[in-house]
């Protein structure tokens, strides 16, 4: 029995010292190393990894706000991901998934994705379950001007689903920046995108994708609802609709819905609600100081705000794009 006890602690320790390595060697997060390690031959170190990790799908879709870039700064500050977390218990939740980077970086064993743009769940959802419909509909779309308004203008209520995440992920691939922006009766309105060769079905990537959402949940829901399904020792990343900067910043919203003061500090409640059940939770948002304000009044210790320099690439005025400060908000 003694010597089944060592076998194993051993075996644990060379696992715990391998993932380390693999998070040192290609600067990658924990979580990713534990899925991962088990498949790496470490006779055919690094050449074996460097291969997996390369075949690791990204995000399908180009998003406004997306947080692909700013991965690394989470990981530098030692915030991301939460060294208490358990991926072998804990379960990861992401209300705001938008273009799920942070999920597709972290491809935790156990995901809850959801969203309040319908479109959006539609189309992880199909790409999930209806993959090779979804692929044959995109290879007939084409790079044309005329052809994209013709596309914009089809009501969704008319389309199956197939269709939708087909429309949608079209739009994006050829609209301006790619920006999902509806008015306020919920329509899109994004013109044009001028590309060369844009790629409108990246059939490998989405196959990837598909593979990673078998066992993911992907629901069309409220934020809130987070409070009824996470429990202690889970693990929720918050990217909401930002606070505005000033007047005219809030045109990137994706739904029809505003999300101001009132909005913002629900949030924060959420926040602290999930913090008092034991809960891992990260969000993001604007470096103002109405944000700085309502978290720093919770009064709890464990709650830290750091900032980040992200970019900005949406203003039709190159002299104004640049680096933006931004917000990232932890309880542990």
């Amino acid at each position: 029995m003694k010597e089944t006890y060592f076998l194993m602690y051993g075996t644990i320790k060379n696992m715990e010292k391998s993932v380390r390595k693999l998070v040192n060697d290609f600067d990658i997060n924990r979580i990713y190393a534990q899925s991962i390690v088990g498949l790496v031959d470490f006779n055919d170190y690094p050449k074996s990894a460097d291969s997996i990790i390369k075949s690791k799908p990204k995000p399908f879709v180009k998003w406004v706000g997306g947080k692909r870039q700013l991965l690394k700064q989470f990981k530098d500050l030692d915030l991301y991901p939460p060294k208490g977390f358990d991926v072998n218990k804990g379960r990861y939740f992401e209300p705001f998934v938008g273009g799920g980077a942070v999920f597709f970086d972290l491809l935790p064993k156990q995901a809850f994705l959801s969203d309040l743009n319908k479109d959006l769940v539609i189309t992880y959802n199909v790409i999930k379950n209806n993959l090779h419909e979804l692929i044959r509909s995109l290879k007939k779309h084409i790079y044309d001007k005329d052809y994209f308004f013709k596309i914009r203008a089809l009501e969704t209520k008319n389309l199956t689903d197939v269709e939708i995440a087909s429309r949608f992920i079209y739009l994006n691939r050829t609209c301006f920046n790619g920006m999902y922006r509806v008015n306020s009766k919920g329509k899109f309105n994004v013109p044009f995108g001028r590309y060369t060769n844009p790629v409108i079905c990246d059939e490998d990537n989405l196959r990837k994708v598909s593979e990673s959402l078998k066992n993911v949940s992907i629901k069309y829901q409220d934020y809130k609802e987070v409070l009824n399904q996470a429990k202690s020792g889970d693990f929720i990343y918050f990217d909401p609709p930002y606070y505005p900067v000033n007047k005219t910043s809030s045109f990137t919203s994706y739904t029809s819905e505003n999300f101001l003061e009132k909005e913002q500090i629900e949030l924060r409640d959420t926040f602290v609600e999930l913090h008092k059940k034991g809960c891992f939770v990260m969000l993001s948002n604007s470096d103002t100081e109405f944000v700085n304000k309502i978290y720093s009044e919770t009064n709890i210790k464990k709650i830290k705000i750091a900032k980040i320099q992200a970019g900005r690439m949406i203003n039709s005025k190159s002299e104004r794009r640049g680096k933006v400060s931004e917000v990232l908000i932890t309880n542990y």
